[in-house]
């Protein structure tokens, strides 16, 4: 924990103290000591522990980014440990402590401002209701999208007046259903003229911006459900897109939504802690990623990885054994500075994947529009927010806006993001990933992970809620079984 961990232990020991009789708590009362926390002081919190957990995690056998889709995503490559998420194989504390993480250091302290600053709350602001709904919208896609079905109309409810501590699981359709319905109402709180918000660090009180976000976030749930649900996820588009004033989405790379890590500990960018500060130099840039950036020209290779000891970039395959693998540490680049600065910015989405979103929506006919002229403007969006310029010739070269290029270029510029490219992976099956190298080893069956297993907690703890989750999943809770909105 980053952020006034002090606070919440006070909060901890106050809540455990409900056995103290009355006269005790009243004899023990301090005006100065408050036994409620105020959102200024829960959202910086609950803004860095969830997305620090999305982004890298500093605890090894934890990091779902950077151990598990950064390479299943053939982004990053180990020289090392390759069992450790590069051939497919994940330790229990994988799957079990990220769902408690996202559970309870994020959902539950989102859900504490959504009380608190509701209506009749204690301390009543749309804003900062409207801000903590469009953020435990995120963290819900991004647990829907790893597990599958999860608790959500019955979660979060350990405090109420009536709790629930065995909530039942909802489909992942259902999940969807609510998170978008959420996001058009936290767009519809979020008031530029209303009340000032403290405490967030990711926008620095700018409601325009997060309104901006909720609807981009819409856009983006409403593309990945269209294959199952194509009536509802066009009119969710066309109601966006049609009316730009009550909806905005983002319009630049100024509008992205993006975390500035701090030089100073503790909130400095995870991957620097990991690698810099913990001098970990198990990873080098996958083969797949560095071979096809190199074949199209595309600059920002420079940016997403070092040249090696000849001044070329090359990667080395996945799930290569370490005795294998280990060969390459003078030939394979590294990760490149840009991802390793203490202050380098932890990334939920950007102006660029918008705009491929939409190149996807309008190729499907989904949307009006061109998907050339989308795909052409997040292309360049994503060359800028690194600070290059398209290279001449680069938007020929990539080919016409099919699918597949579409889907392609999304990948290349998700980089960093991997949990979306995985996910963008798994419900398309594109890009088109090569074949495996001849002596490398996965587990899994040889199956790139399609989900990540139900925690040990909810075995022990809310087993006939997860009997009926894994019902809802259509297979085994294992790493293959399919999720609801795969289109192959």
């Amino acid at each position: 924990m980053k952020i006034i961990k002090a606070a919440f232990i006070s909060l901890g020991v106050l809540t455990l103290a409900g056995s103290c009789t009355k006269d005790f708590d009243e004899m023990n009362v301090s005006p100065n000591d408050p036994t409620s926390i105020s959102p200024q002081y829960l959202l910086p919190y609950a803004l860095e522990s969830s997305i620090d957990r999305y982004w890298g995690v500093r605890t090894r056998f934890e990091r779902l980014n950077l151990d598990g889709a950064m390479c299943w995503m053939q982004y990053l490559t180990r020289n090392i440990y390759s069992n450790e998420g590069d051939n497919y194989e994940v330790s229990v504390g994988f799957y079990t402590n990220n769902w408690k993480g996202f559970f309870n250091d994020a959902q539950v302290n989102f859900q504490r401002i959504i009380t608190l600053s509701g209506p009749g709350g204690q301390f009543e602001n749309p804003n900062y209701e409207g801000v903590a709904l469009v953020m435990r919208s995120w963290v819900f896609s991004l647990l829907t999208d790893t597990y599958g079905p999860i608790p959500y109309s019955e979660a979060l409810k350990g405090t109420a007046a009536e709790p629930n501590y065995t909530p039942n699981y909802d489909p992942v359709e259902a999940v969807y259903a609510g998170i978008l319905a959420d996001l058009k109402t936290a767009s519809e709180k979020l008031t530029v003229t209303g009340p000032a918000i403290s405490g967030d660090i990711l926008y620095g009180g700018d409601i325009l911006k997060w309104k901006k976000f909720a609807n981009s976030l819409r856009l983006r749930l409403a593309n990945r459900q269209a294959a199952k649900k194509p009536a509802e996820s066009k009119a969710i588009m066309a109601e966006i897109l049609g009316d730009a004033t009550r909806y905005p989405i983002f319009t630049s790379n100024a509008d992205n939504a993006r975390l500035a890590n701090s030089a100073v500990l503790p909130s400095n960018n995870e991957w620097h802690q990991v690698m810099i500060q913990d001098g970990r130099t198990d990873w080098n840039i996958s083969k797949t990623v560095a071979d096809r950036l190199n074949e199209l020209g595309d600059t920002r290779i420079k940016v997403y990885a070092q040249p090696n000891g000849a001044g070329k970039y090359e990667g080395h395959a996945n799930g290569l054994p370490d005795a294998v693998a280990t060969a390459y540490l003078g030939t394979s680049s590294l990760l490149g500075n840009y991802f390793t600065e203490a202050t380098a910015p932890s990334v939920l989405m950007t102006y660029s994947e918008l705009n491929l979103i939409l190149a996807e929506a309008a190729a499907d006919g989904d949307i009006p529009g061109s998907a050339q002229t989308y795909l052409e403007k997040g292309v360049t969006a994503s060359f800028e927010q690194y600070g290059l310029t398209v290279p001449a010739g680069y938007l020929t070269k990539i080919g016409p806006a099919t699918k597949a290029t579409i889907l392609e270029q999304k990948w290349i510029s998700l980089f960093g993001q991997a949990i979306e490219a995985w996910t963008e992976y798994r419900r398309t099956g594109l890009p088109a990933l090569p074949a495996k190298d001849s002596r490398a080893v996965f587990a899994n069956d040889g199956v790139m992970p399609t989900r990540l297993k139900y925690p040990t907690s909810e075995y022990s703890l809310n087993k006939a809620g997860l009997d009926k989750g894994i019902s809802l999943l259509g297979g085994a809770d294992d790493m293959k079984t399919k999720l609801w909105w795969v289109e192959k």
